[in-house]
């Protein structure tokens, strides 16, 4: 073993995540216009579509005025869809529309090269099973 091996393993996946966002961020997102949060937004809103803002806050971590901030950008873009009003004591749920989800199409080849750049250092094998355990973890 050796001292990488004795990280704190907050400090490695945060490593891990910093080198992955650079890498979908530079070579992928930024060219579209598209931030990272917005990229995860969309893609939580493509697995779980009618979430609120206040959940897509809590699934990203941040605040839900930072969510509102990335959810509103999204729908100038025509990208999102949120209702204009909703019965009483209902939240505003987003989904992706037409276009999101093709752009999400467009974007996922792009994505899945930086993630193959970013975790190349492991063979293919060792690749599936780090993320067969996130996913277990996650």
């Amino acid at each position: 073993m050796g001292p990488r091996d004795e990280q704190p393993l907050g400090l490695l996946l945060v490593r891990v995540a910093a080198a992955l966002r650079s890498e979908v961020t530079a070579g992928v997102l930024e060219p579209l216009g598209l931030s990272f949060p917005q990229y995860i937004c969309m893609r939580i809103l493509s697995h779980s579509p009618g979430r609120s803002n206040a959940e897509l806050a809590r699934d990203v971590n941040v605040s839900p005025q930072a969510m509102n901030m990335v959810v509103r950008g999204l729908q100038q873009r025509g990208l999102v869809t949120r209702p204009a009003t909703v019965s009483a004591g209902r939240s505003l749920p987003a989904e992706l529309t037409r276009e999101g989800t093709a752009l999400l199409n467009d974007i996922d080849p792009g994505v899945r090269d930086a993630e193959r750049k970013v975790l190349a250092p492991l063979g293919d094998q060792d690749r599936r099973e780090f993320r067969r355990m996130l996913a277990q973890l996650g």
